[in-house]
């Protein structure tokens, strides 16, 4: 059983915490089997995710398990302004697209990823079972912001307000997608006090 507690958040929204399981024996310890698993896939994009950092009361700090099925990949390739990230491959084989570079993985390497765009990054699943690892990622607090670059597809993402445990796509305060072959917008345009 899990005891829930809301916890208000800026603008006027709740969201639903774990506190702690019966079973557990502390409410910072968390096992992988105490969390449920959400699943994504989308063409050649797909994952099982658990996120182990905010079950286990973290808040400055994120880690999540994941699975990744033969020949899929798990995000777009892209690169974070605001966050580090790192990996740690507990089983299986996979390819790390790495900025310009392509390098094999396997059980017990760990990559250390930097915010910025020379090191954008997609990891997929090149071996015949599952690819599991741990993805880190500072800060994971919900007051995060956040941009990230998607070069394949020239996107730009932004958010402010990412929720550790809904992720970047569950909820922000303020998240936008936006082509950057768009053209530029003034800085006062559309601005009512701007007429």
């Amino acid at each position: 059983m899990v005891a829930v507690a809301k916890v208000p958040r800026t603008g006027g929204t709740n969201r639903k915490e774990n506190v702690m399981t019966e079973g557990r024996r502390h409410p910072h310890v968390v096992n992988i089997d105490e969390v449920s698993p959400n699943e994504d896939t989308r063409g050649g994009f797909g994952f099982r995710r658990r996120r182990l950092g905010p079950e286990a009361g973290g808040k400055a700090l994120g880690c999540a398990h994941f699975e990744v099925a033969p020949g899929k990949t798990a995000f777009p390739f892209h690169f974070h302004s605001a966050f580090e990230e790192a990996i740690y491959v507990l089983e299986g084989r996979g390819t790390l697209r790495m900025g310009s570079d392509r390098v094999e993985l396997r059980a017990g390497d760990y990559v250390a990823i930097p915010a910025g765009p020379d090191l954008a990054h997609a990891l997929t699943n090149t071996a015949d079972g599952p690819l599991r690892y741990l993805c880190l990622s500072s800060p994971a607090t919900p007051t995060t912001m956040d941009i990230v670059g998607y070069p394949d597809s020239k996107k730009l993402a932004f958010a402010s307000g990412v929720d550790p445990v809904k992720g970047f796509r569950g909820g922000a305060w303020v998240m936008k997608l936006i082509k950057e072959d768009q053209p530029t917008v003034g800085y006062y345009d559309d601005e009512p006090l701007a007429r």
